[in-house]
């Protein structure tokens, strides 16, 4: 007798439970304990979830009943929703395929001057640029240039991506305070859900061999800082200064233009800073899903515990991080003592 019937029965509901009898096959846990013959003694006050409660009113479904229909609801929405987002989404494959192929082609002789000329336009920093220098020389040493220059590729175009589409998103939720309180909980779900969890949809939408599969979720992943920091800095910029402004008869583009985005400049490079770091983090994971780069001999590693693979191919995420944040970081440095100046 299971512990809440006697709850149905004072209800008066007895005949529905039992007209209501599933004729879905039994669980694994359910045969393994009808075969053994004995059955799992549960708590003495066992918690009223859809399974205690199903084992005395059949008419009420299981967990294992919720899970199936949210399965088969996705399932029969799929072509709808790939037959919209394939023609939105291909530009991105054309994107990561260009990048990784322009990275791979072009050879490290020229490549590593102009990563260098690029540290160095970024950050005037001659320290932060002969770092970067010898990093990338480091990894080519441990014959590692290849796949750190995938890694690298990828980072690129989801970074740029992202601060495309986030410095706009950030800008307008700044002159919005609905649209700031509907996109907010939007960005605090994107935020929390767990990096893996970003992958199960887009592998029943999109084939493991397409680069916006796992574009898609590094962008999304990424995507939230530069929002976050944009809407942020805009709205910190001090209303002495808009009012000045106002007082000129600048339009609102002007302002935009020629106040509050010079000012909100440093929270806006600190978002593209985070969005840079969750770019490379997402990289590695994603290839799980076939993303190339240094994330495959990670995954190497683990899988056939094969230690120094796993751990030189580590080495190399770490250079690229900490090339990424060094060169964003003397940048914004550079916006800033520039603001300081004017």
């Amino acid at each position: 007798m299971a512990f809440y019937d006697g709850v149905f029965k004072a209800l008066g509901l007895s005949e529905w439970c039992e007209g209501g009898a599933s004729d879905a096959p039994m669980s694994m846990a359910d045969l393994l304990a009808q075969n053994s013959g004995t059955a799992q003694e549960g708590p003495f006050f066992p918690f009223p979830s859809l399974d205690n409660l199903s084992e005395s009113c059949a008419g009420i479904i299981q967990s294992r009943d919720v899970t199936k229909g949210i399965e088969e609801g996705f399932l029969a929405a799929k072509p709808a929703l790939k037959s919209v987002l394939d023609p939105i989404t291909q530009p991105l494959s054309w994107l990561l395929d260009g990048a990784l192929w322009t990275f791979s082609a072009v050879p490290w002789f020229v490549m590593i001057p102009i990563l260098v000329a690029i540290a160095w336009y970024a950050s005037r920093s001659v320290g932060v640029t002969i770092f970067v220098a010898f990093s990338i020389m480091l990894l080519g040493l441990v014959d590692h240039y290849d796949v750190a220059m995938q890694t690298l590729s990828i980072i690129f175009v989801c970074t740029g991506i992202s601060v495309a589409l986030g410095v706009p998103i950030g800008i307008a939720m700044s002159k919005s305070n609905r649209l700031q309180k509907s996109v907010v909980p939007i960005l605090d779900l994107l935020q929390t859900l767990p990096t893996f969890v970003y992958l199960i949809p887009l592998i029943f939408l999109f084939s493991v061999t397409e680069s916006k599969l796992y574009g898609i979720a590094i962008i999304l992943y990424a995507i939230v800082p530069v929002i976050r920091l944009t809407d942020l800095g805009i709205r910190l910029v001090d209303q002495d200064v808009i009012e000045a402004a106002n007082a000129f008869g600048m339009t609102s583009r002007q302002k935009l233009m020629g106040v509050e985005l010079p000012l909100a400049l440093p929270n806006i490079m600190a978002g593209i800073n985070q969005t840079i770091m969750m770019s490379l983090a997402m990289v590695v994971i994603a290839s799980l899903v076939s993303a190339p780069g240094l994330g495959v001999n990670v995954l190497r590693g683990i899988r056939n515990l094969e230690l120094g693979v796993g751990i030189v191919a580590g080495i190399g995420i770490v250079l690229l991080a900490v090339i990424l944040d060094r060169v964003s970081k003397a940048a914004l440095t550079r916006v800033d003592m520039t603001r300081i100046k004017h």
